[in-house]
């Protein structure tokens, strides 16, 4: 074969291959075209449930403590020895019954030298008083005298008148008599000042010993020990001859008001909103399983503890029958309840992150993200709020897989048989 005849065999091979991959390309393409795309991902499908608006109303159960109503040691005003004590634990006492009496001998000593002082004082104050009843005395002669001689002057000196009727010595005699009467009308006059400012001293010297007399008695008052209320002893430390003072380190005696109790219970924060003074609440505590007891809601705190973030309040408690006991732990049904609506989902539907708390939201076939803040859980549904409303459609399942503006397909829960 000729060199021209192979070249142009060959160059008809080039372009019938060229032909037949072009042809089979197109195929291809044409193929591809008909099928849908494998890269594609599938539109979710999601279970929803509607948000459900109702009042929150629950009731949990708090511990709490039983206390006595009122709670006194009693512990000696002043040192000394028990010469008799008449109760013991668990007697029943009322206010102002002798339960106690002591003795101590320096405070006897004390009385007596504090009362002696008294009756001194009160014996000077009235010697003093003498004295100036005295000096009253002297200074009403004086006057007297004197307004005698000053009359007998004044005669003689209207007699002198008259040339020859009166010496002159005898008038001089009676104007210097008369000087002289008044000279002692005004010592008797100083006399009696001094004399009232003395018995004014020993007055407040009287006084003040005989406060200083009250004062010892009433120290002695203390040896006598007398129940501050009606109540029951439930501690008691001393026997008849011991020494005690109001140092030490144990009281005597204590003394419980037990016909009314105080019970304590802490109140977390989520749950203060319910409290209402006045109000019954229920309680059970593990003496008497199965019975019920109640109490009324009288003194609330008003400051939360920051550092268990809950607030104390106390009930009142009748114990008339004796049955309950200061130091018993109780189980309170407390009610948790709001005056609003709120807005309620299942717990699954609350989904959290490192950032964020949201529930999942389908509006128009698309997955919103809406933020919410936990609640009380009542039942099986959680409280949350945030920017939802009742009948809002929202994932059972919340979980930031499912991203915000997804389009989904809506699937409804299959009801439980």
């Amino acid at each position: 074969m000729t060199p021209k005849k192979l070249i142009n065999t060959a160059a008809i091979a080039t372009a019938a291959a060229a032909i037949i991959l072009w042809s089979l390309l197109a195929a291809c393409s044409q193929k591809a075209s008909q099928q849908p795309s494998q890269s594609q991902a599938p539109v979710p499908a999601v279970t929803v449930t509607k948000v459900v608006s109702q009042e929150l109303s629950r009731q949990i159960r708090l511990p709490g403590e039983l206390q006595a109503y009122q709670d006194v040691a009693i512990y000696p005003k002043v040192p000394g020895f028990v010469e008799w004590i008449g109760v013991d634990r668990g007697s029943v006492v009322k206010q102002g019954q002798l339960i106690c009496r002591m003795s101590a001998p320096e405070l006897a000593a004390q009385r007596s030298e504090a009362a002696a002082k008294a009756q001194g004082a009160s014996s000077q104050r009235i010697e003093g008083e003498a004295r100036v009843q005295s000096t009253q005395a002297q200074k009403l002669e004086a006057a007297a005298k004197l307004a005698a001689d000053d009359a007998t002057y004044k005669h003689l000196k209207a007699a002198a008148a008259t040339p020859g009727v009166v010496a002159g010595n005898d008038l001089e005699t009676a104007e210097r008599t008369v000087e002289a009467d008044r000279a002692r009308v005004r010592l008797y006059q100083e006399n009696e000042k001094a004399a009232r400012a003395q018995v004014q001293a020993l007055t407040e010297n009287e006084k003040a010993a005989s406060e200083n007399a009250r004062s010892v008695s009433d120290i002695e008052a203390y040896l006598r020990i007398t129940a501050p209320f009606d109540g029951v002893i439930t501690e008691r430390n001393v026997h008849k001859g011991s020494l005690v003072g109001p140092s030490g380190n144990m009281p005597m005696l204590r003394v419980r008001q037990v016909r009314e109790l105080r019970l304590v219970i802490y109140v977390p924060e989520a749950d203060v909103g319910g409290m209402a003074e006045g109000n019954s609440l229920n309680f059970t505590v593990t003496a008497y399983p199965g019975e019920t007891f109640s109490g009324k809601l009288q003194r609330i705190a008003h400051s939360l503890d920051a550092k268990t973030r809950t607030m104390p309040v106390e009930l009142d408690v009748l114990n008339s029958s004796g049955r309950l006991a200061p130091g018993m732990y109780a189980e309170v049904v407390w009610p948790n309840s709001r005056t609003y609506p709120s807005q309620f989902v299942p717990p699954s539907a609350i989904a959290t992150t490192t950032e964020r708390t949201f529930v999942i939201r389908i509006r128009d076939d698309k997955a919103e993200w809406v933020d919410v803040k936990r609640g009380t859980v009542m039942g099986d549904l959680v409280e949350v709020f945030g920017d939802l409303a009742e009948g809002d459609v929202v994932a059972v399942r919340g979980t930031d897989e499912l991203r915000d503006g997804t389009k989904v397909t809506v699937k409804q829960p299959t009801p439980s048989p």
